[in-house]
């Protein structure tokens, strides 16, 4: 493996972390509360190996790839690259203070900021996956 390798692995985790979201979610939804508890934390760590490995790429590289496209789909990317990059700053927060009130059983509190957190979270690893396709193997 080398740091070229890495977009490809932070695709794959965040990919990962989109399922184990989705699951937990769904194991929520039937009141399982051991298992949505299971899933998250697992979307939690990771989405922490991922931020690990996308920080190493950005500073261990100079790579720089460019996308290709043009007119329509140009836009396109663009608007859901801005869009992913502005929402994943407000993730960590959002899914340490969520994981942080679940884990000390603060229900309602925790319902109330997790609203919030997986639909942004959800979008943000699903759309990393996206801006990765876009970017690496997309038809030009």
């Amino acid at each position: 493996m080398s740091v070229s390798d890495l977009p490809t692995i932070n695709a794959l985790l965040n990919g990962i972390a989109t399922t184990f979201l989705i699951a937990g979610f769904l194991f929520i939804r039937k009141k399982d509360i051991r298992r949505h508890r299971a899933m998250m934390l697992a979307a939690f760590i990771t989405s922490g190996i991922f931020l690990i490995t996308y920080i190493t790429y950005h500073f261990t590289t100079e790579l720089l790839t460019r996308f290709q496209g043009e007119g329509l789909v140009r836009t396109v990317y663009f608007s859901i690259l801005i869009s992913h990059s502005v929402l994943a700053v407000a993730v960590p927060p959002l899914a340490i203070i969520t994981l942080f009130r679940g884990l000390k059983m603060k229900v309602e509190r925790h319902r109330a900021i997790a609203r919030w957190t997986l639909p942004i979270w959800l979008y943000v690893s699903f759309t990393g996956v996206v801006v990765y396709v876009m970017l690496y193997h997309f038809p030009v």
